[in-house]
């Protein structure tokens, strides 16, 4: 089992007029593991490439630049038990092993291509606000060195 989730997990139940201070304190209350699964940049890459074909382990890890090989193992691993991601060995020599999103991996790639789609569309702004808070905060800086007598 892995660690900072349970083997019975308490479901928590939300009206969806959910308050995010919530995800910390309720006892118990898997919604944050699962976003911390979820929203993790490997799992992300893992379920964004297994969205269009099943792949083998090598195939996975070649596609993702960067990931070694414990951390694709263990990724797999999580989204597996997680329910979406599917592994399947096939009983050759030497062995095989496919990777696949299962049906709910499918529908939280839908969820995912959805945020990579709004990042595209306001990557534009978000790097002018990026500029301007870091203009500002070099500003800042100047004035705090120029006030000091630096």
């Amino acid at each position: 089992m892995e660690e900072g989730t349970s083997k019975e997990p308490t479901l928590c139940t939300s009206n969806h007029d959910y308050d995010a201070h919530q995800w910390d304190v309720r006892e118990g209350c898997e919604v944050r593991q699962i976003l911390d699964r979820v929203a993790d940049k490997w799992s992300l890459l893992v379920i964004a490439i297994l969205e269009s074909r099943t792949l083998r382990f090598t195939e996975l890890r070649r596609a993702i630049d960067g990931i070694s090989q414990r951390m694709l193992t263990v990724t797999l691993r999580q989204l597996e038990r997680d329910g979406l991601v599917r592994r399947t060995v096939y009983p050759v020599v030497p062995p095989r092993v496919d990777y696949a999103l299962t049906p709910m991996g499918t529908t939280l790639h839908t969820t995912i291509r959805s945020l990579i789609t709004w990042t595209e569309e306001h990557q534009e702004q978000i790097a002018r606000a990026r500029a301007e808070y870091d203009a500002r905060a070099d500003a800042d800086a100047d004035a705090r060195l120029a006030s000091a007598g630096l």
